[in-house]
């Protein structure tokens, strides 16, 4: 019967151990999906530059000349 307690303390030690990396794991995973979840919220919400030259030019801010020159600055 001796024989199953021939670790001593030793697989206790490893046991929580092991418990910690798996829990770390856990934790390390959600903290990376809400940091992708926002991260792409912001990305969606930006305009490209371009997008933005374009909406200018339909509410009038520049001329013509100034769009083609952006569009060509920006391309």
């Amino acid at each position: 019967m001796w024989f199953m307690h021939d670790f001593g303390g030793w697989s206790m030690l490893f046991g929580g151990v092991w418990m910690l990396v798996f829990w770390g794991g856990i934790i390390a995973l959600v903290i990376w999906g809400v940091t992708r979840l926002i991260r792409h919220d912001n990305i969606i919400g930006k305009s490209a530059p371009l997008d933005l030259v374009k909406e200018r030019y339909a509410r009038g801010e520049i001329t013509r000349d100034q769009y083609e020159q952006m569009k060509r600055d920006l391309s």
